[in-house]
């Protein structure tokens, strides 16, 4: 069995497609799609840290049926996104919609945790800092940082990280800190493709 991750698949958002130089969503979709097929066995274990889509009843259940056809037989597992209305910060109701989720993810949790090159790796859709947009969104729903290794989606950035410098960052309060070094972003963005355990541990012991 491989394990892999990934993050913001976002199927049938046009602004995402087109972002990513897809004439219709219709192509980026199957091109999403038949990556993961490519990559994957039946019986892999398959972490998607969140944003399935644009959100949406429509768009979530046609994206799910999707998932369930292509990725039959593996192990899914969700950390939800904030475009995924399973997640509170998108849905108040959110815990009526995560049975449809159940339908086709094993488990659905807004934080994991597993153990890489014999280090703690958190999963979450957020991560510790940063963002696409000019302020960190969705801060009381980030994981505080405690120097541990962070996986994560959400910032559509091209830079898979960690940083490797010692700048210092200073916050709206004024006050200064060291940013954590250890985040390491699994979008679709950054990498194109599935992120392997083996490539998460290259990162770590690099």
């Amino acid at each position: 069995m491989s394990v892999y991750f990934t993050s913001d698949l976002h199927i049938g958002h046009q602004k995402v497609a087109e972002d990513r130089n897809f004439n219709t969503t219709d192509e980026h979709d199957e091109h999403i799609l038949n990556a993961l097929v490519d990559q994957t066995r039946v019986g892999d274990q398959v972490w998607i840290l969140g944003d399935l889509t644009v959100g949406g009843r429509a768009a979530e259940e046609r994206a799910l049926a999707m998932l369930g056809a292509a990725l039959m037989g593996r192990s899914l597992h969700l950390i939800p996104g904030n475009h995924d209305s399973c997640h509170p910060m998108t849905n108040r109701n959110s815990h009526n919609r995560i049975k449809a989720f159940y339908e086709v993810f094993d488990s659905v949790q807004l934080f994991a945790r597993r153990r890489v090159a014999g280090e703690t790796v958190l999963l979450s859709h957020f991560p510790y800092w940063g963002d696409h947009t000019d302020k960190d969104r969705g801060v009381q729903f980030r994981l505080r940082d405690e120097w541990e290794w962070l996986l994560h989606g959400h910032t559509h950035s091209y830079e898979r990280g960690p940083a490797r410098d010692n700048s210092i960052v200073w916050d709206d309060g004024g006050r200064s800190y060291y940013p954590n070094h250890k985040q390491i972003h699994v979008g679709w963005d950054a990498w194109g493709r599935l992120v392997s355990l083996d490539d998460v541990e290259a990162i770590i012991t690099g």
